[in-house]
């Protein structure tokens, strides 16, 4: 197909070739096939997402899936960028239950012992499983718990609507720090 871009050796795709099979009954290759004769290229994402759900019958999930793996291969979306920008995850493994957990986050003067001088607004937030927070800058942050017994707690942070992979680095990186300080004062 003339001008069509072919996905780079390095693009990383959502899930591997063997899953997308198994779990689509096509490769990656044969999805990106399908999705040019079909002018995939010229659809917005939910375009492209209802068109796999409805013609294709893929799940939702998947037609989610099959549609940001075509978009990197096709170099309409870089790797951690979503609609409203790109996005990082962090997480950690605390060993305190997921009251102390929460409690961390709401708690102003627990909270400056790991996450010192930041100011931020809680929009929602469901007590011991998750909070929504506006960041100052205009970013979102997600955080939510994972209990695994009394006394251990997942804990993931999502970052959001990150202006680029500078920004995602910088709060991979930020963010890791910081959950590790959170690990070490409640570990005290």
């Amino acid at each position: 197909m003339t001008g069509t871009k072919r996905a780079p050796a390095t693009a990383k795709m959502p899930v591997s070739d063997a899953a997308v099979k198994a779990k689509t009954g096509r490769t990656w290759a044969q999805w990106y096939a399908v999705l040019d004769r079909a002018k995939a290229e010229a659809m917005s994402h939910r375009e492209v997402a209802a068109m796999l759900h409805a013609k294709h019958e893929l799940a939702d999930w998947w037609a989610q899936m099959v549609t940001v793996g075509y978009e990197r291969a096709r170099g309409k979306r870089a790797v951690n960028q979503g609609a409203l920008g790109f996005r990082t995850n962090v997480s950690r493994t605390i060993l305190s239950p997921a009251s102390a957990v929460y409690a961390a986050w709401l708690d102003e003067k627990l909270r400056d012992a790991w996450l010192p001088r930041q100011r931020f607004t809680i929009r929602t937030s469901i007590a011991r499983k998750s909070l929504r927070i506006s960041w100052p800058d205009g970013t979102d942050v997600e955080v939510t718990l994972t209990a695994k017994g009394p006394k251990k707690t997942i804990l993931s942070v999502q970052h959001g609507k990150l202006a680029g992979a500078a920004a995602v680095r910088g709060c991979k990186s930020y963010w890791g720090e910081r959950l590790d300080a959170l690990r070490d004062v409640l570990a005290r």
